[in-house]
């Protein structure tokens, strides 16, 4: 989910070859839901390695366009981690379907975004004038311009600025979570709960990133000799200091502290989640996990009330 600085090519999540994994997702989902277990497993196994390649294929991208290392390596780990949950599906261990189901989902909510142009110029420019909101109140007012992805989401600053992308509105987070909360069985109240709390803490948090990353970008905030030689070793030289620390080394940290923060919020809401997120960590560690035990977090009844 980052900004990205004129001259930057930023992904274009129109990708073919991810949608025709994150459609494998879905069959896997509708198979699971018709009783067809079976052939649910297989399609998810392919729908995983699908997954996984194209992850694979997003790792030139992060590393000479982004020049994003956090990002890079967490790119190259996801083709044996996906890879590894398409083994485990195939084994038999159906629990990832639930996972599974959860990742198609992630992707239904994302596409619109991607293909609507309407709906995409309307969140990126909203995101924009918002997010310029937020550098008024601490007493810089740059305006808004047309970037060079021909919306209305330039800081006008003077000289070197950034503007905002798809990938700044916090649109990726929200998918996430709102994927993870539509494949749980949980009361509609309690799921629409967690995602307004999901969408709400997301959508503040990506607007201080913006607001943090718009300003110490331009205004050189981090532009010191040993974070210089850190950027260069890094990004090279074509990448501005300051960017790259308030962005790469301090933003996309932060960004999965807050993750984590607000997934531990939204369990207190939709305890359903931590069968998710057992089998997440089943795959990312080889261990069992009951999470809900663990952060005592008491269990819920599907019809709502306490067990």
């Amino acid at each position: 989910m980052p900004l990205v600085v004129d001259g930057i090519v930023s992904f274009d999540p129109t990708d073919h070859f991810v949608w025709v994994a994150i459609g494998a997702f879905l069959l896997t989902a509708a198979l699971d839901a018709a009783g067809n277990r079976k052939q649910a497993r297989y399609v998810g196994t392919g729908a995983w390695v699908l997954f996984g390649v194209f992850w694979l294929t997003m790792v030139p991208h992060f590393y000479y366009e982004a020049q994003s290392p956090l990002e890079t390596i967490l790119s190259i780990a996801g083709l044996p981690l996906s890879v590894y949950a398409g083994y485990l599906l195939y084994g038999g261990r159906d629990s990832l379907l639930m996972l599974t189901r959860a990742v198609g989902l992630m992707g239904l909510i994302y596409l619109p975004f991607t293909t609507i142009d309407p709906l995409r110029i309307w969140l990126i420019e909203t995101v924009a004038i918002q997010s310029h909101m937020g550098m008024e109140l601490l007493g810089y007012s740059p305006g808004l311009e047309e970037g060079s992805n021909g919306l209305v989401s330039r800081f006008a600053f003077e000289g070197y600025s950034t503007y905002i992308v798809l990938a700044c509105t916090g649109i990726g987070s929200i998918s996430i979570f709102g994927g993870l909360i539509a494949s749980v069985r949980a009361p509609l109240a309690r799921k629409v709960k967690a995602f307004a709390l999901a969408v709400g803490v997301i959508w503040i948090l990506n607007l201080a990133r913006n607001v943090f990353v718009g300003l110490a970008s331009p205004l050189a905030w981090f532009d010191y000799p040993i974070l210089e030689s850190i950027t260069v070793l890094f990004a090279g030289e074509s990448m501005r200091t300051s960017f790259f620390v308030s962005h790469h080394m301090i933003s996309q940290t932060l960004s999965i502290v807050a993750l984590v923060g607000i997934t531990l919020l939204v369990v207190r809401v939709l305890p359903e989640l931590f069968d998710v997120l057992d089998e997440l960590l089943f795959v990312l560690t080889g261990d069992e996990y009951d999470l809900r035990a663990e952060l005592g977090v008491d269990t819920v009844r599907t019809d709502g009330g306490d067990e």
